[in-house]
């Protein structure tokens, strides 16, 4: 046996060289994330569609993303991860360029939604999973750095593509964005071809039906209380992060005052992201995440009394911190409590779930203000989705310690 296919490469040299890789391919594949985002006012005047329409090509970006979670992370567990970061590179290529060369608004979607959305699935959950192998003692903290990756693609690819419009336009820059992602993404994969290493040091039997650790019930059941966890945190999540910028405009502080504090949220949750990781090497996922949630929930009520500018300020400052690490958290309790030849699909689920949840709660936020006239009642919908995750954390905790008792 090789030693990169034995025990011993795992947390080696080779992993963390792994690790830098997984990011570099999360912080490229990234840009069908963010892209749509910059360009959008862009393509709604040169389509002269309403602002509705324009918001079609992000949603089914999104959809494509959730979905290309599940179906890639099936794909990795068969065949592992470098096939489909191959595919990946290509339909990011294809995507961007197809959306340049498009006619209309719908075109333009299906090319976002399945393209460019599924090619920047496979640099995410997939990645994750795959790379969660090559670590047991950093699991954690390896996790929490790849995932950095998506957000590091929010601050390379908006100022690339506002570099860009200073002497093209957006189809041009699409083009550009296209042949980045072949030319970058098609050699970095190659480095991920080693499969993952062989565990040779469990006992037989140990870890057939479970990971490592066990909730004192079926993978299934388990699976489902993630998915709902994933669901109800980025329900809460959502609240902030889309509609910061409306709810500071609202309250009279204008769009830039809005836009800095999401690139506060964004900043504490690079910050959040590594803490996180490295604290689930100490304590475990669902302890990190619990505490990550908690956090959370304590920022949403935090945004009800204080609307002052400074204290909006803070409060973001301290939501970014507590959610950055919420999501990588589910990957890590993946691998810690069901099956590791299982990962990519039952990370990707959970990962659909997430999306699912973003989207569900910004389109949910908005109409909780079109019917009360206020953010007020947004917050607190949220704050009771959040307590929907905590709850299922605690409920995972108190059934692991249900079943060291009876041991």
């Amino acid at each position: 046996m090789s030693p990169s296919h034995s025990v011993d490469a795992i947390d080696g040299p080779y992993a963390w060289f792994r690790l830098a890789i997984a990011t570099l391919l999360s912080t490229l594949g990234g840009a069908g994330m963010w892209a749509v985002v910059v360009v959008l006012p862009a393509v709604q005047a040169d389509y002269g569609v309403d602002r509705a329409d324009a918001s079609i090509p992000y949603a089914l970006t999104m959809l494509g993303f959730a979905a290309g979670n599940v179906f890639i992370g099936r794909w990795v567990d068969r065949f592992g991860i470098f096939r489909p970061v191959i595919g990946s590179a290509f339909a990011l290529g294809a995507g961007f360029a197809l959306a340049a060369l498009s006619t209309d608004i719908w075109t333009f979607s299906l090319a976002q939604g399945f393209l460019i959305g599924t090619g920047t699935a496979a640099t995410f959950g997939p990645l994750l999973a795959d790379l969660s192998h090559f670590f047991e003692k950093r699991r954690g903290i390896a996790v929490a750095a790849a995932a950095c990756g998506n957000y590091l693609a929010g601050v390379l690819w908006p100022s690339f593509i506002q570099w860009s419009f200073t002497f093209t336009d957006w189809r041009s820059t699409y083009f550009m964005i296209a042949a980045i992602c072949v030319v970058t993404m098609v050699p970095l994969s190659f480095f991920l071809r080693r499969p993952p290493p062989i565990r040779t040091d469990i006992p037989s039997g140990a870890s057939a039906s479970f990971g490592l650790k066990q909730a004192n019930m079926s993978p299934r059941a388990l699976q489902g209380l993630l998915v709902l966890a994933g669901l109800g945190c980025c329900v809460a999540m959502s609240m902030p992060q889309v509609h910061i910028v409306a709810y500071c405009v609202d309250l009279g502080y204008g769009v830039a005052r809005g836009a800095d504090m999401l690139a506060i949220m964004v900043g504490a949750g690079v910050v959040s992201r590594l803490a996180s990781g490295l604290l689930a090497d100490k304590i475990g996922g669902v302890k990190t995440l619990l505490i990550g949630s908690i956090g959370q929930c304590l920022a949403l009520f935090l945004y009800l009394p204080f609307d002052g500018l400074a204290s909006l300020y803070l409060v973001s400052l301290i939501f970014g911190l507590a959610q950055g690490g919420i999501v990588p958290s589910y990957a890590v309790i993946v691998r810690e409590y069901l099956p590791a030849r299982e990962a990519g699909q039952r990370v990707g689920f959970v990962i659909m779930a997430t999306v699912l949840g973003m989207a569900l709660g910004g389109w949910m936020s908005g109409w909780i203000y079109d019917l009360t006239g206020s953010y007020e009642a947004a917050f607190v919908n949220g704050i009771a989705w959040n307590f929907l995750n905590i709850g299922v954390m605690v409920l995972i905790l108190m059934r692991g310690r249900e079943r060291a008792a009876a041991a």
